[in-house]
């Protein structure tokens, strides 16, 4: 028992710690976007169920030889070693704005993990397979549980010890020695399993011939693959919600997914844990919640980061358990233990593809969210009615039948309002890979006629669309503005005769900044996001007004500049904005120190840094300040509370060299003072950023 569990613990913990891995490993080549996790977890739940069918088939067709199941077992073990170290290889870095890089994704993690991970992935339900030969009398299933504690622990000590103390490099070095202990253990459990058993040697026929045994229903396998499916549904689509809104970072990947295992975790362990008259009341509760705080999207009034990231999590946990819990009642005799794991599988894979690749395509925001949701309520539903083998429990079902009936219609109505009022006003949706963009129209309070982009709640510009007032730089890029009064004093400085400036701007959005330029002066935008220039182009005139020569440049604006600066050197900007948000989450790959390197060395040297970082939840402050100063560079605050309806809140911090500019600047009434004498000691790289170390709680 002892060997058994080792290696199943370590399997699982290779198996859940490389996800994190490999996603933080290639995360800033595409572009930081929440469905960047996304994919990766896609690409996982179908490593795992190809990795439970060939567990499946090792056992089905191989059960009476078990010399060659460990033979061929053990050679795809041992070939996997071809495909270590797991460095992504920067040969496969995206080379331009693709409409989705899911595939690109995809590739490059089979390049990298794919064999390994699906031969770890097999050794859950084959280690249960050998163990229930090996040790008949004693159940396999908790050795499922092992597996899933494994797993988690992985998934917890990434972001709290392996990613803040080891650099990428030294975490795939460590995964690679792990997974040769791990190969040395399985060998142990091979040759305990061979022992029981002769080569090519006819072994008793397994249990499910015996007397009591019961075959698996179609309906069993109905409710297996389904409620798996839902719980994947829950566990990415919450996800995404919440780096949509905050940041993509391994914290908010490992919270939602350690939790999801959790419930696998008590579930499987025994049946007392799930008691149903506890989970399904706490469940509907915990639902109800998430139901109105999606209401409050759109309301002036924003709760704080901790209370929404609980209610997400909190909810999507209690659904989970209901839907494990009903899993693992139904769950067969070890005789069909494969089979169980496989459609498990296949269901997570299911829901993994649904969030993935279908959504994207069909919805127009992240409504799978919703109908996931819907979905548990549903099968829930039916599950309880299903369990009625009497007069009395029947009438009882009825009566808890009745109930929750009228609390899903109920629901229904609430997540229906939610998707309404999103789309009020709204004149065109479009969803891609890097989330849901809106172009909403309107009047405001002073009657007058405006269009604003949304990128998830988020506001990414609105312009005025009366012809007298269409070319002013609102909300974020208002005279008064960080952005504003770095223009009004650049052009007090510059002589008459100076040459013009050259503009460069890390994010479209609507194209506001380009207003800010004159004739003879180029604004070069660099964009990752197709979909933005065609928002920008087609329902806004800012890039049309221009007074300057506009460019867009569509890619990460990390890669490009990085290939802008090997093929022809330095840009050579006077300004260089970053203004990069994706809904209200930060792209922290473009907030690095290696970041703040790449932009000086496409500055002039008198040029000046200005980098947008308005947030509800976040105060970035100190980080930038630390990557300014450790450059040798001035950092100055600008922030702005307008009294005018057309702008609004901002936060801008300019960089530059402490020379004229800047003190002139500093003299203005309009900068703001520094929260803090001296910035905390936050220092973000391309190997190490801390989300924590910033939130505003």
């Amino acid at each position: 028992m002892p060997v058994f569990v080792i290696t199943v613990f370590i399997s699982a913990f290779l198996l859940f710690q490389v996800q994190p891995v490999i996603a933080r490993y290639i995360l800033p080549w595409y572009g930081g976007s929440p469905a960047v996790w996304t994919t990766c977890l896609l690409f996982f739940q179908v490593g795992l169920l190809i990795g439970y069918a060939y567990a499946h088939l090792l056992v089905l067709r191989l059960r009476q030889y078990r010399r060659w199941q460990i033979g061929i077992h053990l050679t795809l073990l041992l070939a996997a070693l071809l495909m270590l170290p797991i460095n992504p290889p920067e040969a496969l870095k995206p080379m331009g704005a693709d409409a989705s890089p899911v595939g690109g994704i995809v590739s490059l993690l089979f390049m990298t993990v794919g064999l390994p991970y699906i031969i770890i992935s097999a050794s859950g339900p084959l280690l249960q397979h050998w163990f229930s030969q090996v040790s008949p009398e004693r159940s396999p299933y908790r050795l499922y549980a092992v597996s899933n504690a494994g797993s988690l622990l992985a998934l917890l000590t990434y972001p709290l010890v392996f990613e803040p103390n080891l650099r990428l490099g030294q975490q795939t070095g460590l995964w690679s020695g792990l997974y040769l202990i791990y190969v040395f253990f399985i060998g142990i459990c091979a040759w305990l399993f061979l022992k029981k058993g002769e080569s090519s040697v006819l072994i008793p026929e397994p249990r499910s011939s015996a007397v009591g045994v019961k075959k698996p229903l179609v309906s069993d396998w109905f409710f297996w693959i389904a409620l798996a499916c839902c719980g994947s549904i829950l566990l990415l689509s919450t996800t995404n919600r919440m780096c949509q809104d905050v940041a993509t970072v391994p914290f908010l990947w490992v919270l939602p997914l350690s939790l999801y295992l959790l419930t696998f975790i008590i579930n499987f362990d025994h049946a007392r844990w799930y008691y149903r008259p506890l989970w399904v009341p706490l469940a509907a509760i915990l639902l109800a919640a998430l139901v109105y705080l999606l209401n409050q999207d759109f309301t002036a009034s924003s709760w704080s980061l901790p209370v929404q990231i609980s209610i997400y999590v909190s909810a999507m946990f209690t659904c989970c358990m209901v839907c494990h819990g009903e899993m693992a009642r139904l769950k067969p005799s070890p005789e069909y233990l494969t089979s169980f794991f496989l459609a498990v599988a296949l269901g997570g894979a299911l829901g993994g593809a649904f969030v993935a690749l279908i959504a994207p395509l069909v919805f127009n925001g992240y409504w799978e969210l919703h109908l996931g949701f819907l979905a548990v309520v549903v099968l829930v539903g039916f599950c309880l009615f299903r369990d009625s083998d009497n007069e009395i429990s029947r009438c009882r079902s009825r009566i808890r039948l009745a109930l929750w009936v009228v609390s899903t219609i109920v629901m229904t109505v609430f997540l229906w309002r939610h998707a309404a009022v999103a789309l009020k006003e709204t004149i065109v949706s479009m969803r891609g890979f890097y989330g849901v963009l809106r172009v909403y129209e309107g009047e405001d309070p002073g009657g007058y006629h405006y269009r604003t982009l949304r990128h998830g709640r988020i506001s990414h510009g609105r312009q005025l669309l009366d012809e007298k007032y269409r070319r002013w730089p609102a909300t974020y890029y208002s005279e008064e503005s960080g952005a504003g009064i770095l223009f009004t004093y650049i052009r007090r400085q510059r002589a008459l005769q100076a040459p013009p400036l050259k503009i460069g701007v890390i994010g479209l959005g609507v194209g506001t900044l380009a207003t800010w330029s004159k004739p003879g002066e180029l604004v070069r935008f660099y964009e990752i996001n197709a979909q933005v220039e065609k928002l920008a182009r087609e329902h806004f005139t800012y890039l049309e007004d221009s007074p300057g020569e506009e460019t867009v440049i569509l890619g990460d604006a990390r890669i490009v500049l990085e290939r802008e600066l090997a093929a022809g050197g330095s840009q050579q900007f006077d300004v260089l904005f970053v203004d990069a948000f994706s809904g209200d989450s930060i792209p922290i790959h473009l907030l690095t120190h290696e970041a703040f390197e790449l932009y000086f060395r496409h500055l002039k040297a008198e040029g000046v840094l200005a980098v947008h970082i308005t947030n509800n939840q976040l105060d970035l402050t100190d980080p930038i300040r630390n990557a300014a100063y450790e450059l040798g560079k001035d950092a100055i605050l600008i922030e702005r509370d307008p009294d005018s309806w057309s702008e609004y809140f901002s936060t801008w911090v300019l960089i530059g060299s402490d020379d004229s500019l800047l003190q002139l600047i500093k003299q203005d009434e309009r900068v703001t003072p520094w929260r803090r004498k001296q910035p905390k000691a936050i220092r973000w790289t391309d190997d190490y950023s801390n989300l924590l170390q910033v939130v505003e709680w």
